[in-house]
């Protein structure tokens, strides 16, 4: 899958690798975010995109993360940021390990490191430490991500950036609102069937 910088192949794709791409090793197993879904590839190309408008983060936090793609997406582009990578499932989190050791993405505290943890949601004395974050990803569904409106809004920073996928089209507008009830200004609603959602926390 090719969006934006970003190159994610399975191990028999390895020598498909382009030269001008940041190639990710994603085993197809046991956790979703193979970067075969819509979402996840839109995901990828919003985080491209802010990049390339020189938007620089330093504190990063993946929710549902999956296999750890987006995670380490993000290091990638801002590798002097610290980030955590949650999900509710612990086979998710094994699984995040394991692709961070194929993919050379460091595990740990500090800068350029990543952090993972089992946590529902917000619910975790990790991303509570850690917050607030300057750019917060969760690609999970609709329901979970109208929940957790407020929860996502108090842990970003004011100015912060907030990327939401997930949900569908249909969909779009009750997510979108339930952030502005939290001071959230959509600055991209994203396109086509599985629209990606990026969104700025006002504030100052």
């Amino acid at each position: 899958i090719r969006a934006g910088r970003f190159f994610v192949h399975t191990p028999m794709h390895f020598k498909d690798r382009p030269a001008d791409a940041v190639s990710f090793e994603i085993d197809a197993g046991l956790a979703f975010g193979t970067g075969q879904h819509a979402t996840t590839a839109g995901c990828l190309a919003a985080l491209d995109t802010l990049e390339r408008e020189g938007r620089h983060f330093t504190n990063i936090a993946d929710i549902g993360t999956g296999t750890g793609l987006l995670a380490f997406a993000a290091l990638a582009l801002w590798p002097q940021a610290r980030a955590i990578a949650t999900d509710i499932d612990p086979i998710s989190i094994d699984v995040t390990r394991d692709n961070a050791a194929i993919n050379g993405v460091a595990l740990g505290h500090g800068p350029g490191e990543l952090l993972l943890s089992v946590a529902d949601g917000m619910d975790d004395p990790m991303l509570a430490a850690r917050a607030p974050f300057d750019l917060l990803i969760a690609n999970i569904l609709a329901g979970p991500l109208i929940d957790l409106a407020p929860a996502f809004a108090s842990a970003t920073a004011p100015g912060g950036t907030i990327i939401l996928a997930g949900l569908l089209d249909s969909q779009a507008e009750a997510v979108a609102a339930a952030y502005a009830a939290q001071g959230c200004e959509l600055r991209d609603r994203g396109a086509g069937e599985w629209p990606v959602l990026v969104l700025e926390r006002g504030g100052s």
